[in-house]
């Protein structure tokens, strides 16, 4: 078998097929290590945080219907970073304006690219901690419930169908740090 570490992949054309406000889509076409080329197609997403909320020994969570999988999932509070924003910014933004709650403190867990096989996507990981009440600000589109899982079962209860990625990556990184 050879060694294709230091074949620097070079794109031949790259090509932006649709728009859609949310995100881009397309393809790069890449010449790979054996000279032939290969259509890569990609969407291209802005990043993303992801906020472990604890009030004491509960995590503040939510509940909304998904209409991409058309089922109601639980889920830690998420949203877009704005330009010019942290992280952790972003995070205690998202955390008041969807259960209305302001954190004490906002730590950065962990940052990382998601699903790269096909997303151009930056993920952001937070803990959140000294909630106190503040101004719930939903956008049009964001039909939530808030509701608290004890920090023991919150694993357990992610990892119920329909799980999703973020919110058993966010459990397990912030377990794995000594925040929960």
């Amino acid at each position: 078998m050879s060694d294709h570490s230091e074949h620097d992949w070079p794109v031949v054309e790259s090509v932006a097929e649709y728009e859609t406000g949310w995100y881009t889509g397309g393809y790069d076409e890449v010449r790979q290590p054996d000279a032939t080329t290969k259509k890569y197609y990609w969407a291209d997403l802005p990043p993303a945080v992801v906020v472990v909320a604890q009030d004491g020994d509960e995590l503040v969570m939510i509940e909304q219907f998904r209409p991409a999988i058309r089922e109601r999932c639980l889920e830690l509070v998420a949203g877009i970073v704005e330009d010019g924003e942290t992280y952790a910014e972003a995070g205690a933004r998202e955390l008041e304006e969807e259960t209305g709650f302001v954190p004490d403190s906002v730590t950065h867990v962990e940052e990382f690219w998601c699903s790269t096989g096909v997303l151009r996507h930056r993920r952001g990981i937070v803990y959140a901690e000294g909630l106190t009440a503040g101004n719930r600000k939903l956008d049009g589109n964001e039909f939530i419930d808030v509701t608290r899982v004890p920090v023991e079962e919150a694993l357990a209860r992610a990892r119920e169908e329909p799980a999703n990625d973020a919110t058993i990556e966010g459990i397990l990184l912030a377990q794995a740090d000594g925040l929960l």
